[in-house]
């Protein structure tokens, strides 16, 4: 299991969530990643992402003016 950090600051939905399932495929079951994000939506968008796909998010903070959400990798198809 490795982590990995992935930043889509500055960027809007849908993106922050489309960029975080290009990096996902990329990962292997049980790999972490951390997703920096300043589109507020994706306190809600990742999660719902996450929950269709089979991962399962470890930890939302919701920062001054950024958001970082700790998401395990599940089995990708």
């Amino acid at each position: 299991m490795s982590e990995y950090t992935l930043d889509t600051t500055g960027l809007l939905c849908p993106l922050p969530v489309i960029r975080t399932q290009d990096r996902a495929r990329t990962l292997a079951s049980g790999d972490v990643l951390v997703v920096h994000c300043t589109d507020p939506g994706a306190l809600n968008d990742i999660p719902a992402w996450c929950r269709i796909n089979g991962h399962q998010v470890l930890e939302t903070v919701d920062g001054d003016n950024e958001v970082k959400i700790t998401l395990r990798i599940g089995a990708i198809d």
